[in-house]
């Protein structure tokens, strides 16, 4: 999607729309036809969100500067900005502070990728060249501190209570799970508990505050606006997860990378886990296979896993947790009178464990 005055060539994944066509392909109409009334809710809404990080960056010309509208040109889900809208819409609506905390909210999401692919050695990102590729580690880096520092900076600048202590507070949890997430990297025999700690704070912690801050800017009720950070984390868990299947089942022209980048990157994630208690010899295998923190994937390593992936039945028990998270996450919206934006909400979870992208 690109929007007119937009001065970056911007690019959207539409994940309102991916997720309508699943749901069509799989012949759920009901649902298909209210994820498109969710498009036209949302679509002045997400133009608004679009135009402001088309223009992110354009004051400077460093390599930070390129590397974060390098990054922020290739598009994304941008499923964090719509919870702010959505969270907006369950009170008065979209106004300034909720297009400021949706474009913040992206922008520190993209920062975490930035410095992500320094540390994982990441060279693809959204079907192109990550921008340390492009530009280099260091200035990979600085594009991320860049546009960390720019986001905390327009929060401030919204001046609405309790927005930015929240902020400062996810951020807090967002360093501290990638530094628990290096920590056990090339460690097979990590538990669950791990990977859900790393979760909550890396992935959930982040839509928890865009949740909590699209509620604050529509003015939400403190007990509503409690529900909608509930909602928000049940589903960024859940989102990981699916995430995570996707490394081992997705396709690498939807996904933008390769089938098993993050086993090679020595992350044990849930789907891995499972399989591992599944066929315990898979341990042994994979720690002969370890260099560092990475782990070499052979194909014999990659044929046993997907063996394992298939006939242990992993991938359906992850999306059926999935699923389950997503359906609490709808359960917590019930304190919340009925709306447009609280039926849009529910949708959203409901097609979350769908996603194949």
């Amino acid at each position: 999607m690109v929007t007119k005055g937009v001065k970056a060539d911007v690019k959207t994944d539409d994940v309102v729309a991916t997720l309508g066509e699943v749901t069509a392909a799989r012949g759920m109409d009901a649902l298909t036809a209210r994820l498109e009334a969710l498009q036209s809710l949302l679509a002045g809404d997400l133009a608004e969100v679009e135009e402001a990080l088309g223009v992110v960056g354009l004051e400077g010309d460093t390599p930070a500067h390129r590397s974060a509208r390098h990054l922020l040109a290739l598009g994304g889900k941008r499923l964090r900005p719509i919870c702010v809208a959505l969270a907006a819409h369950v009170g008065t609506g979209f106004n300034e502070a909720a297009k400021t905390f949706a474009v913040a909210v992206e922008m520190i999401h993209n920062a975490t990728l930035l410095h992500d692919d320094v540390v994982d050695l990441g060279d693809r990102r959204r079907g192109a060249d990550t921008a340390r590729v492009v530009y280099g580690n260091a200035a990979s880096i600085f594009g991320g501190d860049f546009l960390l520092a720019d986001a905390l900076c327009r929060v401030q600048a919204a001046g609405v209570d309790g927005v930015l202590p929240h902020m400062l507070k996810t951020v807090k949890e967002l360093v501290t799970a990638e530094t628990l997430q290096l920590a056990a990297r090339g460690k097979v025999r990590s538990s669950t508990s791990d990977y859900f700690r790393i979760a909550q704070g890396k992935t959930a912690s982040l839509f928890r505050w865009a949740m909590f801050a699209g509620a604050r800017a529509g003015g939400v009720g403190l007990r509503e606006c409690e529900a909608l950070e509930a909602y928000g984390g049940m589903l960024g868990l859940a989102f990981q997860i699916v995430d995570d299947v996707l490394d081992y089942a997705g396709d690498p022209d939807a996904t933008g990378k390769d089938l098993l980048t993050d086993l090679r990157e020595g992350k044990m994630t849930y789907p891995l886990l499972l399989a591992v208690e599944r066929d315990p010899g898979l341990a042994v295998a994979l720690e002969a296979n370890c260099r560092g923190d990475e782990v070499s994937v052979t194909p014999e390593i990659a044929r046993r896993i997907g063996r394992v992936m298939s006939e242990g039945g992993v991938v359906p028990e992850c999306l059926t947790l999935a699923t389950r998270m997503c359906r609490d996450a709808a359960k917590s919206l019930e304190i919340l009178p009925s709306s447009p934006a609280r039926s849009a909400l529910e949708d959203v979870a409901l097609a979350t464990p769908l996603r194949r992208k």
